[in-house]
């Protein structure tokens, strides 16, 4: 059978869970051989000649009109619907496995904020805030701080706006804008800059860091933490990742970068230690992929759930853009296959594959 006749099948929902979810693992086998060089010494050039070739990308990220398309303007209500009442679309925490969808992200929240060295009073970026998650919980938590969230969508804005609003907050600031492009004024600088899972959808990581680094504030010479200064300016990541090997998502890959992925990339664990020219990383945690695999699984039991409520909010939706209502049903089952696939490839292995990593930054100078 063609790739493109199962990919329909996809669409209309006709392939049983259990096949997707066999033939994903099957496919993450296939990915793994193909990454093994068979050497370390094969493994390790194959990465540097990688790692050359995104600091030679003209553009810091490809396509981030894709990212839009395929993820962050779909609709919002339909998106709610599947995720959790802080509306993470991102991995959540588990530390014993048991944890509710809004307990973990809850503590999935709170851990960045430790790791980060978040303290009250500081000004903060919250770089790529999806649907407003980090943004809004910075800014209850920390209600002297002043958050600003940057997202390459209007309607995200636009929810986050309206969320901050009706809770009463005026210590956040929502901006849109494309990071290839985006500048901040020359006297805006932050203490802290937080990023959750957007790295991923970038390609040329030494002038991301170049630029994400411009936005720091410095550090004042001779100066020495106190009550009211933070010290360093830092910079606090999170990204799914390879244990070991990076690689590019290309439209002939398949069906996850064809629709959901395309022109994104799968960082290695260890792969922002080879761009430092601006930043000095200060300390890395990995998270084992089974957080990742928990999380999809929840939102897909949300999903479903509320299936009724969503296929209708997208029908009408695909109407409102000129398109035939059964666009919606084509868009409900692709994310019902995004969420199965999630889920496996995360939890391949017991999450020893594929995983989070959280890294934690300074500025260079």
């Amino acid at each position: 059978m063609s790739s493109s006749f199962v990919y329909g099948l996809l669409d209309k929902g006709y392939i049983p869970d259990a096949v997707v979810r066999r033939a994903v693992r099957s496919l993450c086998r296939v990915r793994l051989r193909e990454i093994d060089k068979g050497s370390l010494e094969r493994n390790h050039a194959a990465k540097s000649e990688w790692i050359e070739g995104v600091k030679a990308r003209e553009t810091i990220a490809d396509v981030p009109e894709k990212a839009n398309e395929q993820h962050y303007e779909v609709s919002t209500e339909f998106i709610l619907s599947t995720l959790g009442p802080r509306a993470k679309y991102s991995s959540c925490l588990y530390p014993t496995g048991k944890e509710t969808l809004e307990q973990a992200e809850v503590l999935m929240l709170e851990s960045y904020c430790e790791k980060a060295q978040v303290k009250d009073g500081l000004d903060i970026l919250d770089l790529g805030c999806g649907w407003g998650s980090l943004s809004l919980f910075l800014a209850e938590k920390y209600p002297n701080a002043r958050v600003t969230g940057l997202s390459n969508s209007k309607t995200q804005k636009a929810h986050i706006d309206g969320v901050a609003a009706k809770k009463g907050l005026e210590n956040l600031t929502i901006v849109t804008g494309d990071v290839n492009t985006f500048e901040f004024p020359e006297s805006t600088k932050f203490d802290r800059i937080m990023s959750i899972e957007m790295f991923e959808h970038m390609k040329n990581y030494e002038a991301l860091f170049k630029k994400v680094s411009s936005w720091l504030k410095p550090r004042q010479a001779g100066s020495t933490p106190s009550n009211s200064d933070p010290g360093e300016s830092l910079l606090f990541l999170q990204v799914f990742c390879h244990r070991s090997t990076p690689y590019h998502f290309e439209e002939g890959d398949g069906w996850m970068a064809q629709n959901f992925f395309s022109g994104g990339t799968m960082p290695s664990f260890d792969l922002f230690l080879y761009f430092q020219s601006h930043v000095t990383l200060l300390k890395n945690w990995y998270l084992p992929g089974t957080h990742y695999s928990r999380t999809s699984e929840q939102w897909l039991q949300l999903q479903d759930a509320n299936a009724k409520d969503g296929l209708k909010v997208l029908r009408e939706d695909a109407v409102k853009q000129g398109k035939s209502a059964g666009e919606g049903d084509v868009q409900f089952n692709r994310f019902r296959v995004f969420y199965l696939a999630v889920a496996e490839f995360f939890g391949l292995d017991n999450g020893e594959q594929w995983g989070l990593g959280h890294y934690l930054f300074k500025r260079a100078n």
